[in-house]
């Protein structure tokens, strides 16, 4: 009897299709010991797990092995791999694998590897020279002004309502959930994590609610089931506002409902109460304290903010932030992961007292797994929009594995926290 396995049916799709616009030509007989210094810087930083890498001329190596943790395996098909890795980084090596030049049986053990060492691997897999220097100056085109973060938000939220409604949970929630156990319904994991932030706020009857980025209104939703109170809604994508009015409709008399296409430097008025879940890695390092004096300014005094952020280690953070990664480059321009503890000194100085921080990243590895096995099971039954070619599903499907095995790794961790506004300061900087 025949086992129809989808896994291996889009495994071997993925791989006739590198090959078939691989051109590796003379890279794969390159001489081993141009590319032995790089092999051995890796060996060298991987303090905890193992790779086992195939290199193209047959031979393997073994690296790491020092300490228990991640175990992964790599098989090189062309020495260019390499040399991408060495010099694009995480860009070149995404090339790299959607060309065919590496494949893994399993790359989000090999992204949690490197995760978990980022450390002591240092730049050895970081962009190098003129890829460094040509990625910063394309990252610095997508800055988020008010007109790039338009263009920036746009280019990833309207791919499509249609598109997400696939394989998001029915609720459309596109961030971390907060799962008790491993076979939760996404649902329900979604709901625990939009109380676990709702309760931060202690919103009252009659209260009003800002929210900064409100997705597709999943938050918004359970907010006015829970009570009684005034909201109003912030986006940047005009896909998502029409879908969050439709949804938000109110019965006459009920509590007034707006979803306002604005930025949020732009918005007005006191709030007893300001959401935000995992907006402010679209924001921009360079416009935090923007995004902060944002929340001071429009919280009443005493109110408070509810934050879900994804953050990077802050060790590696300054190396993160002087180049141009993968997810910059390829799925969210404009976005930046945030080093907690700069983030954290910005909203103290603002006046906003920093609480009851509770971390879940492992969590968030749970919630993209899910996607992508919903992803891959839309993509199976054909039933991903016609729009969307093959380039775009391999795309799709290595951006949620590569943060899966950030996640999974810890050199990335999902947040929340509560930001108070003193009851004694005003909560504007200076010259702001």
């Amino acid at each position: 009897m025949t086992v129809h396995n989808p896994r291996a049916g889009r495994q071997r799709a993925f791989l006739a299709r590198a090959k078939a616009r691989a051109g590796r030509g003379l890279w794969r007989y390159m001489p081993t010991r141009l590319f032995l210094p790089l092999i051995d810087r890796v060996d060298t930083g991987l303090i905890t797990g193992t790779l086992e890498l195939h290199l193209p001329d047959g031979s393997v190596r073994v690296l790491g092995g020092r300490m228990p943790g991640f175990s992964a395996i790599v098989h090189l098909t062309s020495w260019r791999a390499l040399a991408r890795l060495a010099t694009a980084g995480s860009t070149g090596w995404f090339r790299a694998w959607a060309d065919g030049d590496w494949s893994s049986p399993d790359p989000v053990a090999l992204f949690a590897l490197f995760g978990a060492n980022a450390r002591s691997l240092g730049n050895a897999a970081r962009s190098t020279g003129l890829p460094r220097l040509i990625g910063r100056l394309k990252l610095a085109r997508r800055r988020n002004s008010r007109s790039g973060a338009r263009r920036n938000i746009a280019d990833h939220y309207d791919l499509g309502n249609d598109f997400y409604a696939l394989w998001l949970d029915q609720s459309l929630t596109y961030s971390s959930a907060r799962p008790i156990h491993p076979n939760e319904p996404m649902e329900d994991a979604q709901l625990r994590k939009i109380d676990a932030l709702l309760d931060r706020l202690d919103i009252r009857e009659g209260g009003r609610l800002l929210e900064i980025g409100c997705g597709w209104g999943s938050l918004a939703e359970r907010a006015l089931e829970r009570a009684e109170i005034d909201y109003v809604g912030l986006t940047l994508s005009r896909e998502q506002q029409d879908y969050v009015l439709g949804r938000l409709a109110m019965p006459a008399g009920a509590a007034n409902v707006e979803v306002r296409l604005q930025d949020y430097r732009d918005a007005q008025g006191q709030f007893d109460a300001i959401a935000s879940v995992e907006m402010v890695e679209a924001v921009g390092q360079s416009y935090w304290p923007a995004y902060i004096d944002a929340i001071a300014r429009l919280l009443k005094p005493g109110g408070r903010a509810a934050i879900q952020f994804i953050s990077i280690d802050d060790a590696i953070f300054p190396a993160y932030a002087a180049r141009a990664d993968f997810i910059q480059r390829y799925v969210f321009p404009g976005g930046c992961l945030l080093s907690e503890r700069r983030f954290r000194e910005i909203a103290e100085t603002a006046g906003l007292e920093w609480r009851d921080q509770t971390r879940f990243g492992l969590d968030y590895a749970w919630t993209l797994r899910k996607w992508r096995e919903r992803f891959d099971a839309v993509v199976d039954a054909g039933l991903l929009p016609a729009r969307f070619d093959a380039r775009f599903v391999d795309l799709w499907r290595y951006y949620l594995m590569y943060c899966e095995g950030g996640f999974s790794g810890r050199s990335c961790d999902v947040s929340q926290v509560t930001l108070v506004k003193s009851a004694m300061r005003p909560g504007v900087r200076p010259g702001s």
